[in-house]
């Protein structure tokens, strides 16, 4: 259903980002693998190139490219370079996220400004330098990896610095969407029910692991929402569960980790 369809992807070096990729690459869609991992991390499995190789392997054609989405330049390069190789974006998925689970004295500023550079800031830019091609597009879609926009003071007080740059991509789809429906580009959030066995959850989350299910729920629950047409829905905050749950899917256990046991509750969802 995506054959031949170009998906821009950052942070898909690794965890739900390269599980979105693989999955679209089954398709025989073109991945941009744009992040910063061009090189084995020592702590970090994956890197831009290893993804690259799986894509192919799965189906579909790749593009690896180190990108750092706080450099307005390097998105831009990122962007003509997909463009050039592969004639147009049909999708961008906004994957890439910093994180720091900490209360506000433990937040130093640089750990601040960070979240806010790649957050909020890396997803307006991305959809900044994509539109112009996605307006050119068939049935063009933006899948932002943020939380449905919950006030609840029990999501601000423990850790106000992040939710601060989660929800600001979260209000970029809220922006984007409103803004451009009318040119019929969707632009929607997905977010997980459970907690997904990613790096960032085994650094914060450790004892959560076990609970949590596999980052391909959120790859199978973001292909239906990108091969659905661009007018069906715009902005919406999916949740992983709900989407495949609406699609028919019953049995969610080969999704988790440990099979048969309870599943951890994510942040942001009461």
């Amino acid at each position: 259903m995506l054959k031949s369809k170009t998906i821009f992807i950052t942070g898909a070096s690794r965890g739900i980002g390269r599980s979105i990729a693989l999955r679209c690459a089954r398709d025989g869609a073109n991945i941009v693998i744009a992040a910063k991992t061009a090189e084995p991390h020592p702590k970090l499995a994956g890197t831009i190139h290893t993804v690259a190789k799986e894509v192919e392997q799965a189906g579909g054609k790749a593009l690896a490219l180190p990108v750092d989405i706080r450099d307005e330049a390097a998105v831009a390069a990122a962007v003509t370079r997909a463009v050039e190789m592969f004639g147009g974006i049909d999708i961008l998925v906004n994957n890439a996220s910093a994180i720091s689970i900490t209360g506000t004295l433990a937040t130093p500023i640089k750990r601040y400004d960070l979240m806010q550079s790649v957050n909020t800031r890396g997803t307006f830019l991305c959809a900044q330098a994509c539109l112009p091609h996605l307006l050119r597009a068939a049935n063009p879609h933006i899948l932002t990896m943020s939380p449905p926009l919950n006030f609840n003071p029990r999501w601000f007080g423990p850790h106000v610095a992040y939710t601060i740059s989660k929800y600001g991509m979260s209000m970029c789809t809220m922006g984007l969407a409103a803004e451009f429906a009318q040119q019929g580009v969707a632009v929607n959030s997905l977010w997980p029910r459970t907690t997904i066995a990613t790096a960032a959850v085994e650094m914060f989350f450790p004892q959560a692991l076990a609970s949590s299910r596999t980052p391909e729920i959120m790859a199978d629950a973001a292909h239906l929402v990108l091969t659905q047409g661009s007018r069906v829905a715009t902005g919406q905050f999916f949740i992983d569960e709900a989407v495949l749950r609406a699609a028919g899917v019953t049995d969610f256990d080969h999704y988790a980790v440990t099979p048969g046991a309870p599943v951890n509750a994510d942040i942001f969802l009461d």
